[in-house]
């Protein structure tokens, strides 16, 4: 029984318990295991990959920037995500291909991926000391053969280039930290509102991040992003503060179903917070367009007031629109004719929201806090989408 048979199954096989689930079972369990042992090494772990990374295939480090800091904390973060999952293949594999498709951009080819799992088995294997057995080797190489077999599938799909290149045409401060920055790709990026992409600008060459549009698709293919610096953010901070008209930044393939139904007549309940609304903002630009469309409640939420950098613009958006509510939710209660509490709360105060499509986007923790929250005030988990930007 391999991991492949794990990812084969359904979710949740009828009839009863059967030896082939039970040794499915079996597996995952080994994996979950053996990596929870050795995943308080997360530093040295992802220290080690890299190292062997290199040693065996010398050319791959061209691919990544000189400071591997936040690239080794992308790969434990992708490394627990696919642990988390490895018996959910209905959400794995979806994330896998993705993950093939996104890594286009570095100039990643089938011999890359021999090289990736000797080095990650390599540097299971040291970690985990006399816990690595036969078993245990052969349950992790299944579970590579399955992520290398899903990310291949989904490189050889896309069809189209590895990026895009864009040029910088505006850029305008929101606030002392925040910037609205717009784009012009030299060809047409085929992205659907809600979805996210990778950037990398010159500022900081082979330093990808991912961003939002803040628009849904136009004519002329422009795309605006909102950019926070963040303390500690290299990426951010450059983008903020030392971007100028005529940059030229390179543009990977649209990512995630951020917005899962966009053709369903079910109202709408967009949770962003902090730069998380710019989805969100697609969304409501895209709806604009439309003959019909349901009505759409915004909850926008932040510490305090001044965290609420688009609020005004939001309610210049909810004149217009009579289809469209907008509440500001702020910790301190600061915001003129909005409500007091954490945002999580405050919507669940509102009720379950049936009959509505919930779309969340925000940091990873707004997220978890929002979409649990909601789950036990008895939103159905079909009915919320999010993106969670994994591997960033």
């Amino acid at each position: 029984m391999t991991v492949n048979a794990v990812l084969d199954e359904p979710e949740e096989p009828s009839g009863s318990s059967s030896a082939r689930q039970r040794d499915a079972e079996r597996v995952v369990g080994i994996i979950r295991e053996s990596f929870s042992k050795i995943e308080h090494n997360a530093e040295g772990l992802s220290r080690q990959f890299y190292a062997l990374l290199f040693a065996i295939a010398p050319d791959t480090r061209d691919m990544f920037p000189a400071n591997m800091e936040v690239q080794r904390s992308r790969l434990l973060r992708a490394l627990v995500h696919i642990v988390q999952m490895v018996d959910r293949p209905q959400e794995l594999t979806p994330f896998l291909r993705q993950l093939g498709r996104d890594h286009r951009k570095f100039g990643v080819v089938t011999r890359h991926y021999e090289s990736v799992g000797t080095a990650l088995l390599g540097a299971l294997r040291h970690y985990a000391g006399d816990d690595w057995t036969e078993e245990v080797e052969r349950a992790w190489a299944d579970a590579f053969a399955i992520i290398a077999g899903a990310m291949q599938e989904g490189s050889a799909s896309d069809d189209g280039p590895a990026w895009w290149n864009a040029e910088v045409i505006d850029h305008t401060r929101l606030d002392w930290e925040t910037a609205l920055i717009r784009v012009r790709p030299d060809r047409t990026i085929p992205f659907y509102t809600g979805q996210y992409v990778s950037i990398e600008s010159p500022q900081r060459p082979r330093l990808w991040r991912y961003l939002s549009p803040a628009n849904a698709p136009r004519e002329d293919g422009s795309l605006d992003f909102h950019v926070r610096a963040v303390d500690g953010g290299w990426v951010s901070r450059a983008l903020v503060g030392y971007t100028r008209l005529g940059d030229v930044w390179k543009i990977g393939s649209p990512l995630g179903n951020l917005w899962a139904n966009p053709k369903a007549d079910r109202d709408l309940l967009l949770v962003g917070g902090g730069t998380g609304i710019a989805p969100l903002l697609g969304v409501i630009d895209e709806l604009s367009g439309r003959d019909t469309r349901p009505y759409v409640t915004m909850f926008f939420g932040g510490r305090k007031v001044d965290d609420l950098y688009y609020l005004n613009e939001l309610r210049a958006l909810a004149e217009r629109h009579s289809w469209l509510t907008v509440v500001p939710v702020t910790e301190d209660g600061s915001a003129e004719g909005g409500e007091k509490g954490q945002l999580a709360e405050v919507v669940t105060g509102h009720g379950a929201w049936r009959d509505h499509d919930v779309l969340v986007s925000g940091s990873p923790g707004m997220i978890r806090s929002t979409v649990s929250r909601m789950l036990v005030a008895g939103t159905t988990f079909d009915q919320i989408s999010y993106d969670s930007f994994t591997t960033d």
